[in-house]
């Protein structure tokens, strides 16, 4: 009888925990709900909203010309049920030049006073599957969409300047031809856009009155821009709603 009673003791101790990511409050055994924290809030709204800062590190022949990023991420989205949503968002990352990417510009205006940063821009919607208990919960999220890239100098190669091409020029927004620059430029500025993808995972905590929980998040981005592809890794955190 003892030892009958330690297993079912031990038994109940490991579901406590287990039943916090799938049970509600209402499924436990009644003689369990004494001293469980009554929540209030609606944990199952059919609107989504998220507001989170998106810090991102560069993949591929992007990290030639950037450092790494960092921005702003909005979301809305519709709930069809508790683990199941669509997902509209918008992201705008602040891109940093690596010193790869400047020194050639350097060298040909001789002089390193000169600047350059960009900007990433994505409209995109996704879906989400998500396995959410009362404190935790984790999801899976992908999507796609518009991704729009910028970036720009402080200075200009000046007129008649000659001086072989490679993609750091491209990367700025220079034309060549016959392997050579074409600086004839008033304004170095670039911009590339594509249709491009996107794929990540996430956990959620929850604090406060339901539905709020932060989150945290790693995501691959990919879209095929002009002269350089755009990929990118982004770990995202923020408060969700």
């Amino acid at each position: 009888m003892k030892r009958a009673m330690t297993i079912l003791f031990w038994a109940h101790l490991l579901a406590i925990p287990c039943g916090v990511w799938a049970q509600e409050e209402t499924e436990l055994p009644w003689y369990l709900r004494e001293g469980v924290p009554k929540h209030t809030g609606n944990d199952n709204p059919r609107g989504t909203t998220s507001l989170g800062m998106p810090l991102s590190a560069p993949l591929g022949p992007t990290a030639n010309h950037m450092s790494f990023g960092l921005g702003m991420n909005f979301s809305a989205g519709y709930n069809f049920d508790r683990r199941n949503a669509l997902i509209g968002e918008f992201m705008w990352n602040w891109l940093y030049p690596t010193d790869q990417t400047l020194r050639p510009i350097h060298v040909a205006l001789k002089t390193n006073k000169v600047s350059g940063h960009g900007n990433l821009f994505a409209f995109t919607g996704g879906y989400r599957l998500e396995l959410r208990g009362r404190t935790l919960g984790a999801y899976s999220i992908i999507g796609g969409g518009w991704y729009y890239r910028t970036a720009s100098l402080s200075r200009t190669l000046p007129a008649g300047t000659t001086i072989g091409c490679s993609p750091a020029w491209l990367w700025w927004g220079y034309d060549c031809s016959s392997g050579a620059v074409v600086g004839d430029l008033t304004e170095v500025h670039s911009n590339a856009s594509a249709l491009g993808g996107n794929a990540g995972v996430g956990l959620t905590f929850r604090v406060g009155e339901a539905p709020s929980r932060m989150y945290v998040e790693a995501r691959y981005h990919f879209a095929p821009t002009k002269n350089v592809t755009t990929q990118l890794l982004t770990v995202n955190w923020g408060i969700r709603y």
